[in-house]
């Protein structure tokens, strides 16, 4: 399984599933993570958190721990 987390700088990725809970499962989903989404990594902070993403045309930031909730496939 491939998580966002994982995905280069650089790289595009396709979401899968969301993995998770509740209000996490729902935050995802209301900041536009959904199933089928590209979700392009625009960089990475120096210790690895947190993580800037391109998701349907915004900019979004995203905690290590969020990220590994995201199970995605490569483009």
């Amino acid at each position: 399984m491939k998580t966002l987390r994982d995905v280069k700088i650089g790289e595009t990725a396709t979401v899968v599933k969301l993995h998770g809970e509740g209000a996490v499962k729902r935050r995802l989903m209301d900041m536009g993570i959904t199933k089928n989404t590209p979700v392009f990594v625009r960089k990475v902070a120096p210790l690895g958190d947190p993580i800037e993403v391109t998701v349907r045309n915004y900019e979004l930031s995203l905690r290590k721990a969020d990220a590994e909730m995201i199970e995605v496939e490569d483009n």
